[in-house]
């Protein structure tokens, strides 16, 4: 009951920002963007499932997944000073669908991203790497947009996936450091800040020991 009067919300929300856009093309659309969700976390879970096979090693902790809401998607369209209209959104909201690996060390997250990416139908459409160089406030992850073809009825269609790809140490820092500013109304005061980026050099030296340590096991493991 609860999810409908809120999808009712939202879609009433989509009509008031524009009547020339047709809430079944809009639902379609959001159905491919889900398609596009399953393919790439399909792909991922068999990479995973066959490093476990091969190797007796899962490098993905776990997955989660998500479709940007109907407000966040006409806010960023409105944000770019753009009529809200299902081509604009096409054309410039590439993180409708989302997807967040979260990896056991830090190399595991290049070794997913290499897997992922050697796929014929998969297209890197952007790359940024926040683990190698750190967002000022702290922030490290891995960020793919990624191009995958969905195959409906009247042929393929290339639809674009955030990938967010962090160790379990990063991903820890990220959530508490987001809710940290919805508390504080997206403003966090100077010394919270200063004391977040402390945190994430921490968090950076333990993914770095931790590396170091299973690496240093690996290596007695697979001595004669």
């Amino acid at each position: 009951m609860n999810e409908n009067i809120a999808m009712s919300s939202e879609m009433q929300l989509l009509l008031e920002d524009s009547l020339e856009m047709s809430i079944r093309d809009f639902l379609n659309q959001m159905m491919t963007y889900n398609s596009g969700i399953r393919e790439i976390r399909t792909k991922l879970e068999i990479l995973d499932e066959e490093f476990q096979t091969k190797y007796s090693y899962n490098p993905i902790h776990h997955i989660e997944s998500r479709l940007k809401s109907i407000k966040s998607i006409i806010d960023k369209v409105k944000e770019k000073k753009l009529e809200v209209t299902l081509e604009n959104i096409k054309a410039n909201v590439t993180d409708i669908a989302g997807i967040r690996v979260i990896c056991n060390y830090i190399d595991d997250i290049y070794k997913v991203e290499s897997m992922l990416l050697s796929q014929s139908d998969v297209t890197l459409i952007r790359r940024r790497d926040y683990i190698k160089t750190p967002k000022a406030s702290g922030y490290q992850s891995l960020h793919l947009i990624v191009e995958v073809p969905v195959f409906l009825s009247d042929g393929a269609v290339p639809i674009p996936v955030e990938i967010q790809i962090r160790t379990i140490a990063m991903d820890f820092w990220a959530s508490l450091e987001h809710k940290l500013k919805y508390k504080s109304d997206n403003e966090v005061a100077e010394d919270l800040r200063y004391r977040l980026k402390i945190c994430a050099k921490a968090i950076q030296e333990l993914d770095t020991e931790m590396q170091n340590i299973n690496n240093i096991i690996a290596d007695r493991n697979s001595s004669p």
